[in-house]
């Protein structure tokens, strides 16, 4: 007996016959047939769908991917932007510090303020589970630092602003004149800087100038301001000392006599006192200082308003090369 199959008949050969006989497939096989095919039609559909989506994107993330990239070069983009908004914001910085601040006479900021940042390490620890967590963090920093900056130059800009608007009322205040008649510049005794004591013999910071003239001779205020001390001090004998706001103060020290009292408003050239030769000091003269903001500074810097250029020039030579104090 031998089987055959014609499409989907099966028949079987009888050898006693000598003819063939169809066979009809029972239900079982009927079954088994069926479950065969589609476990193969199954597999093969599960095989075609995992290579599918192992090596071709479905059409959402397809989508996806394409706006992860576009998100991902905005933010190149803008990290790229930030990056030249420091830089110009540095320029700006740079001008505030050395030009603005220095023609103004206003107090530096310190760089530790203009460039702070945000402490804390976990600040940005809610961006962390995002696509592209680094990136996102890195411009959320620069943002961050960039905003702060702004608004600490932002308030440096505004204090600029009220110091132009004062400027006038700033200029007639400031200690701009010498504190005696000394046109020829032969008044001047010392300068400013470390000098000889003349009673100790030894070296010491001389923290003023020294203008030596007869006693009785005018001192007068280098700038508007209020008197805030008239009296004795025992180094400075005598002295006055003036209050002319913006940080400004000037000593005015061994006077004979006062022409000044506390709480005076004095303008520049009004005569305070007289020079003299009280407290500690050689002969008549007048010691006098110039204190910016609680420092003293070197006085022949002020003296621009009554000296021309040329004689400007020989004043700061002549103070440097001064040595002997007389106090």
């Amino acid at each position: 007996m031998g089987l055959f199959r014609t499409r989907k008949s099966y028949y079987l050969y009888d050898q006693n016959t000598l003819s063939y006989e169809r066979v009809y497939p029972s239900i079982k096989d009927r079954i088994f047939t069926v479950v065969r095919h589609l476990s193969t039609g199954i597999i093969i559909a599960v095989i075609f769908v995992f290579a599918f989506f192992r090596f071709f994107d479905s059409p959402l993330e397809s989508q996806l991917r394409k706006e992860n990239k576009l998100l991902q070069t905005q933010y190149d983009v803008l990290s790229l932007r930030l990056n030249e908004a420091f830089n110009i914001l540095g320029s700006l910085q740079q001008r505030d510090e050395s030009l603005y601040r220095a023609i103004f006479q206003v107090e530096s900021i310190p760089e530790s303020i203009r460039k702070s940042g945000f402490g804390g390490s976990n600040r940005y620890e809610y961006l962390t589970g995002l696509p592209n967590s680094d990136l996102v963090v890195s411009t959320t920093q620069k943002m961050d630092m960039l905003t702060k900056q702004l608004y600490v130059q932002s308030n440096s800009l505004e204090e600029l602003v009220n110091v132009g608007k004062t400027q006038e009322e700033r200029l007639l205040c400031l200690p701009a004149i010498q504190p005696v008649a000394n046109k020829d510049l032969k008044r001047m005794a010392s300068g400013y800087g470390v000098r000889m004591d003349p009673i100790y013999r030894v070296p010491r910071f001389h923290a003023g100038m020294d203008f030596s003239a007869k006693e009785g001779t005018e001192i007068y205020a280098t700038g508007n301001g209020v008197v805030t001390y008239s009296g004795y001090k025992s180094d400075y004998g005598n002295c006055v000392m003036i209050d002319h706001g913006f940080g400004y103060q000037t000593l005015y020290g061994h006077m004979s006599k006062f022409a000044a009292r506390v709480g005076q408003k004095v303008t520049r050239g009004e005569t305070i006192g007289y020079i003299g030769n009280t407290g500690k000091s050689t002969g008549p003269h007048l010691h006098y200082e110039v204190i910016v903001r609680g420092k003293h500074d070197n006085p022949s810097k002020y003296y621009f308003m009554d000296l021309s250029p040329e004689e400007y020039a020989e004043m700061i030579q002549m103070a440097e090369n001064h040595g002997q104090v007389m106090d």
